[in-house]
């Protein structure tokens, strides 16, 4: 990891102190920001969200999914999490917690944007920072590659009905007009440009000089965020807390839920420690960007993808700890598993 990635939560609380700061002392500007919309899109987040997202997505090369059957029982455990457990444990956690036991303690007006912004979060895996987590547990490099490039092509198509789904259940009106072009916007098109540029240019070389820009992209858009966010972060600062505890619940669940089934089937444990940490991470900046689009800087969805972003790094290098620590019970019981197996 390097300096910026590694420090990532120190940066992030960072922007929230500038972002409040900024909002506080140039209200006008931030106002005028947030009119430059088309189609209820913000214009100058979705420069910005190109510039985090693409540089990520030239890491992903699609043809590695020829490479998908090598590790079928990884893959399969890791597509399950993701898709058929993620999104609704945060959808249940989140009726749960801010639905009902922090609802006396949170604003009303904002409990189902809240809500929203969790599915938001955990309705897509992680893209770019796998790569970090996987190589920190000395994961096998080609089942990440290809489980990545592999939900790249699910979430294309499956993002929007899921959210629509969950949101609909949470009785929140889906703006599906609004959501359809978030997904061509924030998927479809980056996915498009970082393939194009793989065939074109020095894709490595390009890497090294887009990476400051996408993160400092991230950081941008966060003090935007909380430039709009200041005066409701300083009315309730314990809005954060909360909302950390049905996150930080999901990332431990799933993650867990992916090792132990992993370990259940007999796969190998390099396989296992990045499908427990593609099964538990988000792709904070989708969220984030569709959060935006759909309900506003000002909304609680924005936020609670926001903060998101904040216990990522530090979360998810406890997982990496878990998963290393680990290491020889979990060969053990993979022996066992596939010793009863051949049985």
């Amino acid at each position: 990891m390097n300096l910026f990635e590694r420090y990532l939560t120190l940066w992030v609380f960072l922007c929230i102190v500038a972002g409040i700061a900024l909002g506080h002392a140039l209200p006008g500007l931030f106002q005028q920001i947030g009119s430059a919309e088309i189609a209820k899109v913000n214009l100058p987040v979705a420069v910005l969200v190109w510039l985090m997202v693409i540089p990520m997505l030239l890491k992903i090369d699609f043809s590695a999914l020829t490479q998908v059957g090598r590790h079928w029982r990884g893959i399969g455990v890791t597509l399950f999490v993701n898709w058929a457990v993620k999104p609704f444990s945060m959808a249940l956690l989140g009726w749960l917690f801010v639905g009902w036991l922090f609802r006396p303690l949170l604003p009303a007006d904002q409990i189902d944007s809240y809500i929203a912004g969790l599915i938001l979060l955990a309705a897509a895996p992680c893209t770019a920072m796998v790569f970090v987590w996987s190589n920190l547990t000395r994961g096998e490099p080609h089942f990440t590659l290809s489980q990545v490039a592999l939900n790249d092509v699910i979430m294309i198509v499956a993002f929007a009905p899921i959210v629509g789904l969950l949101l609909g259940l949470s009785a929140i009106t889906v703006p599906w007009n609004t959501l359809l072009l978030s997904v061509v916007l924030y998927i479809v098109v980056p996915v498009i440009v970082a393939q194009l540029l793989r065939r074109t240019v020095d894709v490595e070389a390009l890497q090294r000089r887009l990476q400051p820009v996408s993160l400092v992209a991230l950081l941008a858009t966060l003090v935007l965020l909380f430039g709009f966010q200041g005066e409701q972060i300083i009315a309730e600062p314990g809005v954060i807390a909360l909302l950390a505890v049905p996150i930080l619940i999901q990332v431990y669940f799933n993650s867990g839920l992916a090792y132990l089934l992993n370990r259940w089937s007999g796969e190998q444990h390099c396989v296992a420690g990045p499908s427990a940490l593609i099964g538990a991470s988000n792709f904070f900046e989708l969220s984030v960007a569709a959060a935006i689009s759909l309900f506003g800087f000002h909304s609680g969805a924005a936020l609670a993808t926001v903060v998101g972003v904040l216990i990522e790094v530090p979360v998810m290098l406890s997982v990496v700890f878990i998963v290393n620590r680990s290491k020889g019970w979990y060969e053990e019981g993979r022996t066992v598993s596939r010793q009863n197996q051949e049985v």
